[in-house]
C-alpha cells in the first residue's frame, strides 16, 4: 500500500524524485523481506530521508523567494531612480544647450549690429569731413568776395565822399563863379550820378556776401551739431553693444561648461544603469523566469510532503500490524509447547 501511495504521488505532482523513491521502496519490500531485514525500518528511513529532502528544498526555496523578492524590488527602485536621474540631466542638458545656441546666434547678430555700426560711422565721418571741407571753401570764397567788395565800396565812398563835398563848396560861391567864371561841364554830375547807383549795387552784393556767408556758417554749426550728437549716440550705442557681447559671450561659455559637467554626470550615470538593467535581467532570469511559479511550486512541495506523511502513517500502521501478528504467532507457538 505504500509503494502504490507514493507512485500515485509521484505521477500526480510529475516528480521523477518520487517515482525513484516508489522504486527503491518496491526494491526493498522485494529483496529487504527476503533478506531478512527490518523491511518497514528502511521504508521509514527512505520516507522519512524523502521528507527532510523535500522540506530542504522547500526552506531553499522560501529563502530564494524572500531574496528575490527583496531584490527585484531594490533593482526596481534603483533602476526607476537612475532613468529619472538621466531623464532629468538629459533635460538639463537640452535646456542648456538651446541657451547657449540661442546666445551665440544674439552674439552674431549684435556682431553684425556693431559691423554695420561701424561702417555707418566711418561713412558718416567721411561726410563730415567733407561737407567740412566744402564748408571752408565755400567761406574763403564768401569771405573774400565780401572782403574785396568792401575794400571797392570803401574806395566808392572815399572818392564820390571827396567829388560830394566839392560840389557842395562850388554851389556855396555860385553866385560869384557865375560871376566871374563859366558853367562847370555836364559830365562831372553824370559821373557822380553814376557813382552812387555803383556804390548801391555793391551794397546789395556786400549784403548777398554777409547773408550766404552767414548761412554757411549757420548749416555748418547745425551739421556739427549733428554730428556730434549722433557720434555721442553711436559710440553709447556701440558700448552697449559690446557689453552685450561680453556678457552673452561670457554666459554662454558657462552654460557649454555646464553641459560639458552634466554630460559626464549623465554617462556616469548611465553607465550605473546599465549596468543595474544587466543585474536586472539576471535576476529576473534567475526569478522570474521559471517554467513554474514559485506558488506553484511551494503548493506542490507541501503537498508532497503531506503525501509522504500520509505514507508514513500507513507504514507505521502496518507495522504495526505486523507486530501484533507476530506476537500471536508467537504465544501460539510458545502455547503449543
Amino acid at each position: 500500500e505504500v509503494v502504490t501511495l507514493v507512485k500515485k504521488l509521484a505521477k500526480t505532482s510529475h516528480s521523477p524524485a518520487l517515482a525513484q523513491l516508489a522504486s527503491r521502496i518496491a526494491a526493498v519490500v522485494k529483496f529487504g523481506a527476503a533478506g531478512g531485514a527490518d523491511v518497514f525500518e528502511k521504508i521509514r528511513g527512505l520516507i522519512t530521508d524523502m521528507i527532510a529532502k523535500l522540506e530542504k528544498e522547500m526552506s531553499e526555496e522560501a529563502n530564494e523567494k524572500v531574496y528575490c523578492d527583496e531584490q527585484m524590488s531594490k533593482t526596481s527602485t534603483k533602476k526607476a531612480e537612475l532613468e529619472d536621474d538621466v531623464a532629468k540631466l538629459t533635460t538639463k542638458i537640452d535646456q542648456a544647450t538651446a541657451k547657449s545656441a540661442q546666445l551665440k546666434e544674439d552674439v552674431q547678430e549684435i556682431e553684425n549690429e556693431l559691423a554695420a555700426l561701424a561702417k555707418a560711422s566711418a561713412e558718416m565721418d567721411k561726410l563730415r569731413m567733407q561737407t567740412h571741407a566744402d564748408y571752408e571753401m565755400a567761406k574763403a570764397d564768401l569771405e573774400l568776395g565780401l572782403s574785396g567788395v568792401r575794400k571797392a565800396l570803401q574806395v566808392l565812398r572815399e572818392y564820390y565822399g571827396r567829388a560830394g563835398s566839392a560840389a557842395m563848396l562850388q554851389s556855396d560861391e555860385s553866385f560869384s563863379s557865375m560871376m566871374q567864371q563859366p558853367a562847370m561841364p555836364d559830365h562831372h554830375s553824370k559821373a557822380a550820378g553814376a557813382g552812387g547807383s555803383i556804390v548801391g549795387i555793391l551794397e546789395v552784393v556786400e549784403s548777398d556776401f554777409a547773408t550766404n556767408l552767414a548761412k554757411e556758417q549757420s548749416e555748418e554749426d547745425d551739421a556739427q551739431a549733428d554730428y556730434e550728437k549722433m557720434t555721442q549716440e553711436n559710440k553709447i550705442t556701440n558700448l552697449s553693444k559690446e557689453q552685450d557681447v561680453t556678457y552673452k559671450t561670457k554666459e554662454s561659455k558657462s552654460l557649454d561648461q555646464t553641459v560639458a559637467e552634466l554630460s559626464g554626470d549623465r554617462d556616469n550615470t548611465a553607465s550605473e544603469l546599465a549596468a543595474v538593467n544587466d543585474y536586472y535581467a539576471k535576476i529576473k532570469d534567475r526569478c522570474i523566469a521559471r517554467a513554474e511559479p514559485y506558488a506553484e511550486r511551494a503548493a506542490r512541495r507541501e503537498a508532497e510532503i503531506k503525501g509522504l506523511k500520509e505514507a508514513l502513517g500507513v507504514l507505521e500502521d502496518e507495522t504495526a500490524f505486523v507486530q501484533r501478528k507476530s506476537r500471536r504467532s508467537l504465544r501460539g507457538v510458545l502455547a503449543a509447547r
